[in-house]
């Protein structure tokens, strides 16, 4: 996907000429929204230091989230994709942040309580279940559940994942986006990559989701890395260097009206 800035065409009647609009200093920045919350100061360095390989600004702008929505991650871990979630709803917005006792215990439980603590996140929810079953009842009418590089994840942990879908489906209002990312296997390889080298078929994905009644609605080109050759470990332990360099794909999902 490509994200176009609309441009307004002003047209003026009955005059005999046009006059010159003057265009905007060329040292002039326009920052996005999006790129705004990047940029806020109090990011943790640590945070920063992810950003190249995750593109959060075009994260957020694809998932389109917006100030006052009700979002949610399956499988938060320590916080980095919820905070930024946390940032672009604001004050009136709330965050559900899921994370399974797997993740908690072996390595999110005191990045995530330390995150939770901090101002900025004080519109989250902290949500400790089981991806079979991500949400509690009272969690409804959400506008966008997000998973970002994780949905692999779901297949070592022995996940019902048709189960995980139908409770995201029925999380969502009507209108109401499942943002998938995760790191690509090769094409028909289906489930068999997701725990050596933690990549999952983007096919198996699609299929998977729409099983559960979505409907597909847009795919991503930002994450996309022609040049990987999809037989290494993606996993954050193991790339070294080329982490945040795999090949992911970006799908969004809608839940019909």
């Amino acid at each position: 996907m490509r994200f176009f800035l609309a441009a307004a065409c002003l047209s003026l009647v009955g005059c005999s000429h046009t006059p010159a609009i003057p265009s905007a200093p060329a040292s002039e920045d326009v920052v996005s929204p999006a790129g705004a919350i990047v940029a806020a100061a109090d990011r943790p360095e640590s945070d920063r230091a992810l950003d190249p390989g995750r593109h959060p600004a075009a994260l957020l702008e694809f998932v389109g989230v917006r100030p006052g929505m009700k979002v949610a991650e399956l499988m938060a871990g320590g916080g980095y994709t919820t905070e930024l979630l946390a940032r672009a709803v604001g004050p009136r917005g709330v965050v559900y942040g899921e994370n399974p006792r797997f993740v908690l215990e072996r390595f999110a439980e005191k990045p995530w309580s330390e995150r939770l603590a901090r101002p900025v996140n004080q519109n989250v929810v902290r949500v400790d279940r089981e991806l079979d079953d991500p949400f509690p009842p009272e969690v409804t009418d959400l506008d966008a559940v997000v998973s970002n590089i994780i949905y692999h994840d779901t297949v070592w942990f022995g996940t019902d994942r048709a189960k995980m879908n139908a409770a995201v489906f029925r999380a969502l209002k009507p209108g109401g986006v499942y943002v998938i990312l995760d790191s690509s296997a090769k094409p028909g390889t289906g489930v068999s990559d997701a725990k050596t080298l933690h990549r999952i078929d983007e096919q198996t994905v699609r299929d998977e989701v729409l099983a559960a009644g979505f409907q597909f609605l847009q795919d991503s080109d930002v994450w996309r890395n022609p040049q990987d050759t999809r037989d290494w470990d993606s996993s954050p332990g193991a790339a070294g260097a080329r982490r945040g360099t795999s090949d992911r794909f970006a799908l969004k999902f809608i839940k019909p009206q």
